[in-house]
C-alpha cells in the first residue's frame, strides 16, 4: 500500500522542478526581449520606483547587455540597496 503515496509526491516533484525550469525559460527571455526594448526598461525601472533619464537607461542598457541580463546593486542613478550580508571588512566564514 506505500505505493499509493508515491505517485502523488513523484508527480509534485516533477511539477515543482518542470515549473522551475520553466519559469527560469520565461525569465530569461523576458529580459533579453527588454535589453532591446528600451519602452519595456523604462516601464520596469518605474514599477521599481526608479524614473530614469536617457543617460541613465543607456547605462542600464549597457549594464544588461554586459551582464547577461543581470543588473546587480539596482538600476543606475538610483540608490543602492539596503543592507549587505557580507561588509568588506568582515570576511566570510567556512
Amino acid at each position: 500500500m506505500w505505493w499509493n503515496y508515491v505517485i502523488p509526491i513523484v508527480t509534485l516533484i516533477v511539477g515543482l522542478v518542470g515549473g522551475f525550469f520553466i519559469g527560469v525559460y520565461y525569465l530569461r527571455r523576458q529580459l533579453t526581449s527588454m535589453q532591446n526594448d528600451p519602452q519595456m526598461l523604462q516601464k520596469m525601472a518605474k514599477q521599481m520606483g526608479y524614473n530614469l533619464n536617457g543617460k541613465q537607461m543607456q547605462q542600464a542598457q549597457q549594464m544588461m547587455k554586459k551582464n547577461g541580463g543581470s543588473m546587480p546593486g539596482g538600476m543606475p542613478g538610483g540608490k543602492p540597496p539596503k543592507g549587505n550580508a557580507f561588509p568588506p571588512g568582515n570576511k566570510r566564514r567556512k
